[in-house]
């Protein structure tokens, strides 16, 4: 989902990203103590995360690959669903370090498992992202630049011990080969297409280089016979983390404008089966704001551009790649959808709950065409089907909004979403740092 505010977190496309746990927040308060949790566990997505955290005394990060809870000294795994990137994770470390971070390495994990986001990746991304501003007819889908769909999309397409991993990182020749390999292989896979690699990426040697120091720095578990992870949640409660929101899910978002990566708490779920946990003992928050906003190219039926100049948003920037930050009316029939193909959730995080309540509306419904009823809920696939996933993006795109008022009150909003979610309010957000969020303790406790 989207790239949001995560010092209470938020989306960064229509729709209730998933974060789930165990979490056991102070009494009447949502300051992340680090006596209270354990672990923040990264459970999808990579580098393309961008979760903004505001602490109280005017520090701010934009955390990527590191745990948002990083500020607190809550240790980060980066689980075998991550994709890493480590020349991303030392940029986002000398910039912790320089906010008073002490030696950020140390509080980070990764299953040896995980794929390696490589340059190689990133460059293929960029290049087809721009060639479809050349092709006639054809559009953006919407990427953040970051090579999240080269490297599932590479891992895909060769059998399973080609694509570089993170274990990998502990062996020079290993890394060598892989590297040499994958960049030959993605050089001819563009050349396919009439493209071409950029000459100026770094070469393998430069790479392993970064990736050996990598190694060296993080703690890499070997999973299936450590069982690293299921003793971090034997240990105290942890906190799941993802990345982007539940409509750019790979399977159920709205297709092609979708990451490579699983967006609801399926992964999570998963997780805690192999650990030996029961999934069902999870908090499952969906976190969701006021307004509906999405960042870059996609469908959004309640987009509306007069809204902007009220709802200022500091961290979430028009990208290159990935486009311009939107805002709209709150979309009740995406996020429904959202919460469908999650699975519903056990509670929301309603943000932005002291952004500007005037000329704001809640879209109750969609109005596909004349002959058919207005559809207050989308219709869901009950399998993978990315066919289905078309045509439901197309529906939403031609689809009018129907709206009804929103509250005078921008305090008014969140019990407002609650039920038009069904969906009982957890935590509240007022404003960027941890001191603004309140804790509802009839939801979470």
């Amino acid at each position: 989902m989207r790239r949001g505010e995560r010092a209470g977190g938020e989306s960064g496309a229509p729709g209730s990203p998933p974060r789930s746990g165990v979490p056991s927040p102070r009494r009447g308060s949502s300051r992340p103590e680090a006596s209270l949790y354990r672990a923040v566990i990264r459970f999808n997505g990579g580098a393309q995360a961008g979760h903004n955290v505001l602490t109280p005394d005017g520090r701010h990060h934009t955390f990527a690959q590191f745990g948002s809870g990083t500020f607190h000294g809550v240790p980060t795994h980066l689980s075998r669903f991550m994709l890493v990137e480590p020349f991303g994770l030392a940029a986002e470390a000398a910039h912790l370090a320089e906010l008073g971070v002490p030696r950020p390495f140390d509080l980070l994990s990764a299953d040896s498992r995980a794929l390696l986001t490589t340059p190689y990746h990133r460059a293929a991304n960029r290049v087809r992202e721009a060639a479809r501003d050349r092709t006639p007819g054809a559009t953006r889908h919407g990427s953040c630049g970051m090579g999240i769909g080269e490297t599932v999309s590479f891992s895909l397409a060769v059998s399973p011990d080609k694509p570089p991993r993170v274990g990998d990182c502990r062996s020079r020749p290993e890394l060598l080969r892989k590297l040499r390999a994958l960049r030959d292989h993605v050089a001819a896979d563009l050349e396919l297409s009439g493209l071409r690699l950029p000459a100026d990426l770094p070469g393998p040697e430069c790479c392993a280089d970064v990736y050996q120091a990598f190694a060296q720095r993080v703690r890499i578990v070997d999973e299936e016979r450590s069982g690293y992870l299921g003793a971090l949640l034997d240990s105290g409660p942890c906190v799941f983390e993802g990345a982007q929101g539940a409509l750019l899910d790979e399977w159920y978002g709205f297709h092609p404008h979708t990451t490579w990566s699983t967006t609801t708490f399926a992964n999570a779920g998963q997780l805690l089966t192999e650990s030996g946990q029961d999934r069902d003992s999870a908090l499952r928050l969906g976190v969701v704001r006021t307004y509906t906003t999405r960042h870059g190219a996609g469908p959004m039926p309640t987009e509306d551009a007069a809204l902007a100049p009220g709802l200022p948003e500091p961290h979430n920037e028009t990208g290159a790649w990935q486009g311009a930050f939107r805002v709209g009316h709150f979309d009740a029939v995406a996020h429904r959808y959202a919460l469908d193909v999650c699975g519903g959730a056990d509670a929301l995080v309603v943000t932005h709950a002291d952004a500007a309540a005037e000329g704001r509306r809640l879209c109750w419904a969609y109005q596909a065409t004349t002959d058919i009823p207005p559809m207050a809920k989308l219709p869901r696939s009950l399998m993978p089907d990315l066919d289905y996933q078309r045509l439901l993006t197309k529906t939403v795109s031609k689809s009018r909004p129907l709206y009804r008022p929103g509250p005078e009150d921008p305090r008014d909003w969140p019990d407002l979403i609650g039920e038009e979610l069904a969906t009982p309010v957890g935590l509240v957000s007022h404003g960027p740092t941890w001191r603004h969020k309140a804790v509802r303790q009839s939801c979470v406790s």
